[in-house]
């Protein structure tokens, strides 16, 4: 009966994997997982001890499953269906919101995005959570996460002595997997991100990758991200940004510091490579796409280039029209520092690009039309 019982579990959910869903389905799957962030951690769960009076006392459930294919199970289950899980009771609970189930999850959708960055920020807050009762914190945080931790953390908080003793132990803890999970699918954590092309392709920044906070809409599957601000300009504010025009930081620099290149004197003639720009010493600087090319005095001949011995790089922007101020650069390999002025803007760190993902993902974002 047991080994039916698996075999049936598993068909079901291999069979399910075959057939495409109507549209109404994504629907009921984000209602659930939008229903169980909000009542999982504020109704009480049932409890396993079973009645002694009732008939069925003796038939099999769940929870009489070896634990290696009760695991098994859990593992195969999506979110939606580990929220399901967790509010049978408090059992199935502890197994279902460990971290070990959500990481796989966390990975696989949000693994592109999430950088040490994020990670760094979403301890943080968790750290300086005990000062969201202050008054400085009821109007909401930066990051607009206070409800969330305040949910949390009133997990089963109860005037009754006994209640409270009996859900602490199934409380969610506010570092887990789940919990870091639920406040990305949710949008209420703001997380550090770069965004291509940012301000919907504004021509202003064509092949650049910046510095964000993004927040995630779950009913759109798009992002709405805030921009640094820019000298005096106010926070930009962008929506609809597709998961496709997103990218966790490829380092841990600042946006208004000073990239340390490391690899300059293997730059050579054809080599793709991102650099730091900024239109004045108070903008945060942006990632911009571009090609290492050959010095003036090269003929471009690769059987005599010698342009990789020389200490001066030549950068060249084609996105660009032949003539534009902003086709092209040289910067100084040997003594490379933050160079520009006023009217071109500061050039600043180099990142040379030896991923095949990276540069296709510069190829298909180049414009349809050269630019001025």
């Amino acid at each position: 009966m047991l080994l039916y019982f698996i075999i049936s579990c598993l068909s079901f959910f291999f069979l399910s994997k075959s057939f495409s869903l109507p549209p109404w389905a994504s629907d009921t799957k984000t209602l659930l997982s939008f229903y169980f962030s909000k009542n999982l951690f504020t109704r009480p769960l049932h409890q396993t001890t079973p009645d002694l009076a009732s008939p069925v006392d003796h038939q099999m459930s769940v929870l009489d499953l070896p634990d290696l294919a009760l695991d098994l199970i859990l593992d195969l289950l999506p979110p939606s269906g580990l929220s399901s899980m967790a509010r049978v009771c408090s059992s199935l609970r502890e197994r279902c919101v460990s971290d070990h189930l959500w990481e796989k999850h966390l990975i696989t959708k949000w693994g592109k995005v999430l950088g040490p960055a994020a990670h760094r920020e979403w301890k943080c807050y968790l750290s300086s959570s005990c000062h969201l009762d202050s008054p400085s914190h009821q109007t909401g945080h930066p990051l607009g996460f206070d409800k969330i931790i305040s949910l949390i953390r009133s997990v089963f908080r109860s005037e009754d002595d006994k209640k409270r003793k009996r859900y602490a132990s199934s409380s969610l803890p506010l570092d887990s997997t789940m919990s870091f999970y639920l406040s990305l699918e949710t949008g209420r954590f703001w997380f550090p991100a770069q965004v291509y092309n940012r301000e919907n392709g504004h021509v202003g920044f064509m092949l650049s990758c910046y510095d964000a906070e993004l927040s995630y809409d779950t009913l759109t599957d798009t992002f709405q991200a805030r921009y640094p601000p820019h000298g005096r300009r106010a926070v930009a504010v962008e929506k609809g940004v597709t998961w496709e025009r997103l990218r966790a930081a490829p380092n841990d620099t600042s946006p208004h510091h000073l990239h340390v290149s490391d690899s300059l004197n293997e730059l050579k003639p054809g080599d793709h490579i991102e650099i730091q720009w900024r239109r004045n010493k108070q903008f945060p600087y942006g990632w911009w796409y571009g090609i290492v090319g050959h010095l003036e005095s090269c003929d471009g001949n690769i059987n005599h280039c010698h342009c990789h011995l020389n200490e001066m790089v030549v950068l060249e922007f084609n996105q660009y029209t032949v003539g534009s101020r902003w086709r092209r650069t040289m910067i100084n390999k040997r003594d490379h520092r933050e160079e520009g002025n006023e009217e071109d803007g500061f050039y600043g760190g180099i990142r040379k690009l030896s991923c095949k993902e990276e540069i296709e993902m510069w190829t298909r974002l180049w414009p349809s039309s050269i630019l001025e």
